[in-house]
């Protein structure tokens, strides 16, 4: 079942970009909630490790292997990242259908099933009509979501340039929007949707015990449909 045919006007749903190792956990953490995420994977860069300077740290950024892909995921959804992680809206047009559906095309035999989601790789413009476009007409592709926040919950006219609610370390705001999703009674459907990387839990010690407040705050609700990408948005 899907958001459309549950008969409910609220929905939650997780997107997290990049299938590094500080996925498992967190996945331990959605499964104790009950909740559903998206993961979105370079098939060309998996196994890979590197290290990240976040906040003055050296931060673990290190890839999940392909052999464990479809083992971590179990239950909830894999989606494109592109191949190598560029900035699309840089590339030629056969390129950008390159990194997008051949990526599309490996996690779709790594997992076995047909991928159809996607989140668009790289900070800053890292999307724009024209590769949208592309994606749409040339693609399996079904939706891609972008790291643009909106901070409210209204359904969106355009899969391929679909912009999330809010950032998961804004904490303030995501608190604030969590009890505003539950005590509201819509007249029509509405989406919260929350997006980041599980690596950025590493900044420090109470990120993740933070974060757990929040899925406490808004999971096990009645009137609210939890899904994946593809349950919520398709």
């Amino acid at each position: 079942m899907n958001f459309k045919q549950s008969g409910k006007l609220k929905a939650v749903t997780f997107s997290y970009d990049d299938a590094v190792t500080q996925d498992i956990e967190f996945i331990e953490l959605l499964n104790k909630y009950n909740l559903k995420g998206t993961f979105n994977v370079n098939s060309e860069l998996l196994g890979t490790n590197n290290m990240l300077i976040r906040e003055n740290k050296r931060i673990a950024h290190y890839k999940l292997h392909k052999c464990d892909v479809k083992g971590v995921y179990e239950g909830h959804e894999v989606a494109v990242h592109t191949l190598t992680h560029p900035k699309l809206p840089e590339l030629p047009d056969a390129e950008v259908i390159r990194q997008v559906e051949q990526d599309r095309l490996n996690l779709s035999e790594i997992v076995g099933y047909e991928v159809v989601g996607m989140a668009y790789p790289g900070g800053g413009v890292n999307n724009d009509d024209r590769v949208a476009e592309i994606i749409k007409n040339n693609t399996g592709v079904k939706y891609s979501r972008t790291t643009t926040c909106t901070d409210n919950f209204d359904l969106q006219n355009n899969p391929y340039r679909f912009n999330p609610t809010v950032y998961h370390l804004d904490f303030d705001k995501i608190m604030q929007l969590g009890e505003k999703f539950i005590n509201m009674t819509p007249e029509r459907q509405q989406i919260f949707y929350i997006w980041g990387h599980t690596y950025e839990f590493d900044y420090r010690s109470d990120y993740l015990a933070k974060f757990e407040e929040f899925l406490k705050l808004i999971a096990n609700k009645d009137d609210i449909f939890y899904g994946t990408n593809k349950d919520v948005l398709l």
